[in-house]
């Protein structure tokens, strides 16, 4: 749906949006993104934008919003969790992770980084293949310093996640086209 200032969400033909997922605004969705059900997309506010990059997933309950004049960039592959948010302005890089619950603000989040459940992140830059635990809090770069890296098990988990969402996209599409 259009934001009051008339902006329309651009949607490639080959992502799959849930019928009760709320996209509205200032939003570029790539190609292969899977937008699952309940997930609220929001770039209304004034000069707010929203871009979502190839083969990325928004799962159920997801919330994404720009406030007036920010940005939330995601790069392609990435993937968000039952119930997190990414509230902007918010860069998360290629290949991200962010848990179910957690909320990433005000940062910018490099290539493979992992945010598991329910952590928090605000205002901080963290670097690629950083993995911030469960119920972790980052407000400082001294969090940051202390943060681990991800290991090759998360690496793995977070592969298979983005691997079966491609999936679902496209048996989803399929199913359209039936």
């Amino acid at each position: 749906m259009k934001n009051p200032a008339g902006d329309k969400p651009q949607i490639d033909d080959s992502a799959w949006i849930a019928d009760s997922a709320v996209v509205m605004g200032n939003v570029r969705i790539a190609a292969d993104v899977l937008v699952a059900p309940n997930a609220v997309i929001r770039a209304d506010e004034p000069g707010a934008s929203i871009v979502i990059g190839k083969g990325c997933n928004i799962q159920d309950n997801v919330v994404l919003h720009g406030v007036e004049g920010s940005k939330v960039f995601i790069a392609e592959d990435t993937s968000l969790a039952h119930g997190c948010i990414v509230h902007g302005p918010c860069q998360l890089g290629k290949r991200c992770f962010i848990g179910f619950g957690a909320v990433v603000f005000d940062s910018v989040l490099e290539d493979d980084v992992v945010v598991l459940h329910n952590a928090t992140v605000q205002g901080v830059r963290l670097p690629s293949s950083k993995n911030v635990p469960v119920g972790r809090t980052v407000l400082s770069e001294k969090d940051v310093t202390e943060l681990p890296l991800v290991d090759q098990g998360l690496m793995d988990f977070k592969h298979k996640v983005s691997s079966v969402n491609l999936d679902l996209v496209e048996g989803y599409r399929k199913m359209d086209r039936a």
